[in-house]
């Protein structure tokens, strides 16, 4: 949610009408930055994903070998943030980086291999997932929305690369 003076105040689709329509983010972006190259007014405009997809990329199988190594590494960062405060309050610096990384190394380990085991090999792959839109929208202002229209067809028309079809809802 957007907040205005520390009041969270909901969010809200963007009014107006559409401009153009690309198969890409790049080429939306690109037909906003060169309405701003030919001083537009862009604060007018919206780039709206349209057609929103959830994909999951599954990366990998999970192993308990993995499972154990990134306890150990996550675990091993946080004990060298700990033997790093605890050297800087006083304490013999090597001697505190050096059981710290080992101590949390061994408590991750523990960790991740019990957060894992609870699962019962429910889940046992890596995956990566990101929001896809099908097509990106430019929103434009109405009082804008022709001049915007306009100068979007004449980008495709010049270099055949800003995208999809340029029809505006009027």
């Amino acid at each position: 949610m957007a907040t205005v003076n520390n009041i969270p105040q909901p969010r809200e689709l963007p009014a107006g009408w559409p401009v153009g329509s690309f198969s890409t983010y790049q080429e939306a972006q690109r037909a906003v930055d060169t309405l701003s190259d030919n001083k537009f007014p862009v604060e007018h405009l919206s780039i709206v994903g349209v057609d929103l997809v959830q994909v999951e990329k599954v990366t990998g199988r999970l192993t308990w070998g993995r499972v154990l190594a990134g306890g150990a590494a996550s675990g091993a960062w946080m004990g060298l943030f700990f033997g790093l405060l605890f050297s800087i309050l006083g304490g013999p610096v090597l001697p505190a980086i050096l059981w710290g990384v080992i101590v949390g190394a061994i408590f991750g380990m523990v960790f991740g291999a019990i957060s894992y085991g609870v699962t019962g090999g429910q889940r046992d792959f890596t995956s990566a997932t990101q929001i896809v839109a099908g097509r990106y929208d430019v929103i434009s202002a109405p009082e804008h929305a022709t001049a915007a229209r306009d100068q979007i067809a004449q980008m495709s028309l010049a270099d055949g690369s800003a995208g999809g079809s340029t029809s505006a809802g009027q």
